[in-house]
């Protein structure tokens, strides 16, 4: 479990953002979202094989 500390006087808006901020900077925003809907596994090769294509892309891109 995600914890953050609180100065006193500090706002809950602000302890929010900390929070979500933490949340993200550990991946369980990504997690969520990908635990949200079941993907079969031939789903998940091919979004691999794609996201692998892209990078591969990116990567002859710039090293023109």
């Amino acid at each position: 479990m995600s914890k953050i500390e609180i100065r006193k006087g500090e706002g809950l808006e602000k302890a929010l953002r900390k929070f979500k901020t933490k949340l993200k900077r550990e991946g369980v925003y990504d997690e969520w979202k990908r635990r949200e809907f079941y993907e079969k596994p031939s789903q998940q090769r091919r979004k691999q094989r794609e996201a692998a294509k892209r990078r591969e892309r990116r990567r002859r891109r710039e090293a023109e």
